[in-house]
């Protein structure tokens, strides 16, 4: 038997005087998408906002479906329009918020294995990491690559396996 152990960084951050502007505005933006959630039964809005390299933004966030688990969450909403709109762009980065019941969420949400996977898979194509910023009123933390937060990702080697 061999123990494997794998370890990774997460950056905290107490407050947004702490991080960069740049990041601070994208909050900002992550919470006005979260606040257009259609979230009608967990009445818990995520919002998303993907920043390509070449400056554009494109923002997600949670829908809802009655038909459960129809739904998307916030991040694949995110990531999916600027692959779809962008196919040729990197994503630099990706943030999330959360606002439960009408309250900002004191400690960030993290994304939902699905989510995870998706981002994992993303930065394969593209060969470059994307960071991850996760926000919460009290706490924001970032990761500098997604494949931190599932370093033990789906991978497939089929035939016609693009890995």
């Amino acid at each position: 038997m061999e123990k494997k152990e794998i370890v990774f960084s997460v950056n905290r951050y107490h407050g947004v005087n702490e991080i960069p502007e740049k990041i601070q505005q994208l909050i900002h933006q992550a919470t006005e998408s979260a606040l257009l959630a259609h979230a009608p039964y967990s009445h818990f809005q995520v919002g998303a906002v993907v920043e390509l390299e070449n400056g554009i933004l494109v923002a997600g966030n949670n829908q809802e479906n009655i038909a459960y688990p129809s739904g998307l969450c916030a991040e694949r909403v995110a990531l999916f329009a600027a692959r779809a709109n962008y196919p040729e762009q990197i994503i630099k980065r990706l943030v999330l918020v959360a606002i439960d019941h009408n309250k900002a969420t004191d400690q960030p949400a993290y994304p939902c294995g699905a989510c995870r996977q998706v981002m994992v898979d993303i930065e394969r194509v593209q060969q470059k990491p994307m960071e991850i910023w996760m926000a919460g009123t009290q706490s924001i933390e970032m990761v500098e690559q997604a494949v931190m937060l599932l370093p033990m990702e789906f991978k497939w080697g089929g035939p016609q396996s693009p890995a």
